[in-house]
């Protein structure tokens, strides 16, 4: 029999024991893989949102939620602005472009955004089916919104108010799906888009049907009225050149009633924030690691004490002091690798349920079947801990007297 044979024979001997050393091991690893998965596509995904987008522009507030609401779409929004100041900002020699966003409504959680084509070209998106919106109350879905409501070019449906499901609908006039797009894995595939028209006469409480008939704008800023008090949200901003970073800010939050964040900025910081967090978090997870080493450490000890007989036995029969070393530390490793394998195993089932349960939340677009290279580094943590975990009752086995064993 081989000596990985033998080992697996003795973890099989006393199976509780291996299963809650194994699970011990599994919870902490489990715990670790978790945070490492969640925190790096986390992260590469604010990134890719947010790529292309210099500048936030929107009514006084938090910052952060400023950032989070108009890019990422997962906060309220701090507020509207005056279109005519937000058009007037527009035309700053500093901004490259500007892109309107009109936010307030919803169908069934996913966010109705009112805006223009530039936002299409802005996340380089290509369509699945249908074309972009030409008049109010047309809507492109993001192929998120479209797999999950099973719409297609052609249907309708009613939007309700406000950023959460489950509130007051816009019943007078429905939206009509022109167009679906294909995945990107970015956040436009949680959102339905359509013109910024759109949202201002979903609001109306004078309905004009022969306003809702034209084509609305494509680019730029759509058309109003002074008398209309019309408002936008946001404005996404690019900037024109590297000084406009500098000076653009400030003029923004010095000099009007507006105030701009900077996406890049906000997330750093906040990043920053949740590392303290998460550093906790894994520093507990490390501890439960340990515990599991010395609880291996223990088995394996306990175990030796009742196996003198049978290793002085292997001894008498020809079996050398390297073979017993080896086969104690072959047990530890046993140990480990189906500890840490299991740890692997929960931590990525642990994620698809978090996802499941947050589809339109933050965590949604997240991968449970993602393996990182950093994965790797865990497995060969845990075989470090089985291997110091077995040195010492190993080593106590290799030192074993055969002939005392054998007297008694």
């Amino acid at each position: 029999m081989s000596m990985l044979k033998l080992s697996w024979k003795y973890l099989l001997a006393k199976p509780w024991n291996t299963a809650l050393n194994i699970l011990l091991l599994a919870l902490g690893l489990s715990i670790i893989t978790v945070l490492i998965l969640i925190q790096d596509q986390f992260q590469n995904k604010m990134n890719r949102d947010a790529a292309g987008i210099d500048l936030v522009i929107g009514a006084k507030g938090s910052p952060l939620q400023l950032v989070l609401s108009a890019v990422y779409h997962i906060d309220f929004p701090t507020g509207n602005i005056p279109l005519d100041e937000a058009r007037a900002m527009s035309r700053n020699r500093l901004i490259k472009k500007a892109i309107p966003l009109a936010l307030g409504d919803n169908y069934e959680g996913f966010r109705i955004v009112g805006t223009n084509l530039d936002y299409l070209d802005l996340y380089e998106t290509d369509f699945s089916s249908g074309d972009a919106w030409k008049q109010a109350f047309e809507v492109v879905l993001g192929s998120e919104v479209a797999e999950k409501t099973g719409f297609g070019v052609g249907d309708t449906f009613v939007g309700s108010h406000g950023i959460a499901a489950a509130s007051h609908e816009h019943d007078e006039h429905p939206y009509q799906v022109v167009g679906i797009l294909s995945p990107t894995d970015r956040v436009v595939d949680q959102l339905i888009l359509t013109s910024v028209e759109s949202v201002w006469y979903a609001h109306d409480e004078a309905h004009d049907h022969d306003k809702m008939e034209q084509e609305v704008a494509k680019t730029g800023f759509p058309e109003a009225t002074e008398d209309e008090g019309r408002e936008l949200t946001t404005l996404l901003i690019q900037y024109r050149n590297p000084i406009a970073a500098v000076q653009l800010p400030r003029l923004v939050n010095s000099r009007s009633s507006m105030q701009a964040a900077s996406p890049s900025f906000e997330i750093s910081r906040l990043f920053e924030l949740l590392g303290v967090g998460i550093s906790l978090v894994q520093g507990l997870a490390l501890i439960i690691v340990l515990i599991a080493g010395l609880g291996i450490f223990i088995a394996l000890y306990n175990s030796l004490k009742e196996r003198k007989y049978d290793l002085a036995v292997m001894r008498a029969i020809g079996a050398s002091k390297e073979q017993l070393f080896i086969l104690i530390i072959l047990e530890g490793i046993l140990l480990t690798f189906l500890g840490a394998v299991a740890g692997l195993g929960i931590g990525h089932f642990f994620l698809y349920i978090l996802v499941m349960l947050n589809e339109q939340g933050a965590l949604s677009g997240l991968r449970a079947d993602v393996f990182l290279n950093q994965e790797w580094w865990i497995l060969a943590y845990a075989l470090v801990v089985g291997v110091v975990a077995s040195l010492i009752p190993a080593w106590n086995a290799y030192r074993a007297d055969i002939a005392n064993q054998l007297t008694k």
